[in-house]
């Protein structure tokens, strides 16, 4: 993969979806007992997050008798201000629900709990926030997403299909303060010690595909036998697929990714990627947003839904 040109296509794209997407759309006036929702979500740069929004959009569409939809990214994973004020502007604006993937699980909750207490619903998707903060805050919180560890253990066992114990693999992680991040590094860690793999390095690509495609090479110069990369996301398994590549070790070295996007697909087909995991990020702001719905409708507390994941190996 030629990693600039990706970002030359890639930065046409973000620059007409992020760069005004990171704003809050204008907020439309709700109509007569129609509650307005704001979705607001992490980096509109992943492509992830762009199918998530349209996928609310969609749902809006279909249901605009019922609701009105605000939806909101930041420019890149770690803008942890810029995602909080969003959230302040939500609550400015006077959304009745927010529906957050928190770009941090812990640093979003003091918002989120004014936020609350302003009378707004808190629904929390893809990103759990940090249980005991939440708890320490006092903050009631319905959870909708997936089980991230399991999904990275399946995928993790997919890639070990094509190793022999005592091989040596890497992980290139998300963001560190993220649970979901925490979640998908144990869950390839279950799986590659279930199989007997050795794991030599372990170091974050931040989410994202040009951070990553530095770490892999690293990696990949500082230990000769590595055989397989496991990214917490796509859009890092697109950066260590590259740096593969660079290397000259297609076929030698094994990329695993998680979220099965678009861009990756063709990376599937070709062998540059082994395997990823399918979490429906189209379904789940949906999920999210009907979740949200429900809470304004009947008032109380949810209990937390794990969604479906399905994993994707060649």
């Amino acid at each position: 993969m030629n990693l600039s040109r990706f970002w030359l296509c890639a930065g046409a794209c973000v620059a007409a979806l992020a760069g005004s997407g990171c704003k809050p759309e204008p907020a439309v006036p709700a109509g007569a007992g129609k509650p307005r929702v704001a979705l607001v979500m992490k980096s509109l740069a992943n492509e992830f997050f762009r199918t998530m929004a349209e996928g609310a959009r969609a749902h809006q569409a279909q249901h605009a008798a019922d609701y009105d939809l605000v939806v909101n990214g930041i420019k890149n994973e770690t803008d942890l201000a810029e995602q909080v004020g969003l959230v302040e502007q939500m609550v400015a604006q006077g959304v009745q629900a927010i529906v957050i993937a928190p770009a941090d699980s812990k640093a979003l909750v003091p918002a989120l709990k004014r936020a609350k207490a302003a009378g707004i619903v808190i629904i929390n998707i893809d990103n759990k926030l940090d249980a005991e903060v939440v708890k320490q805050a006092g903050l009631l919180v319905t959870f909708v997403g997936p089980d991230n560890r399991d999904a990275a253990r399946q995928v993790g066992g997919a890639l070990a299909k094509k190793l022999k114990p005592g091989d040596e693999v890497a992980i290139i992680e998300g963001v560190t303060t993220a649970f979901n991040g925490q979640q998908r590094k144990a869950g390839f860690e279950d799986a590659m010690k279930a199989a007997g793999m050795k794991i030599v390095d372990s170091q974050s690509g931040q989410w994202e595909m040009e951070k990553a495609n530095g770490v892999a090479a690293g990696m990949i110069g500082a230990h000769p036998g590595l055989k397989a990369l496991l990214c917490a996301n796509d859009s890092m398994a697109l950066g260590a697929a590259a740096a593969v590549q660079a290397a000259g070790k297609k076929g030698q070295v094994l990329v695993a990714g998680f979220d099965n996007i678009a861009a990756i697909k063709s990376l599937l087909a070709d062998g540059r990627v082994t395997a990823t995991a399918d979490q429906h990020g189209d379904q789940l702001a949906v999920f999210g947003i009907e979740a949200a719905l429900q809470l304004l409708k009947q008032g109380g507390n949810l209990e937390e839904k794990t969604t479906a994941v399905d994993v994707i190996a060649n």
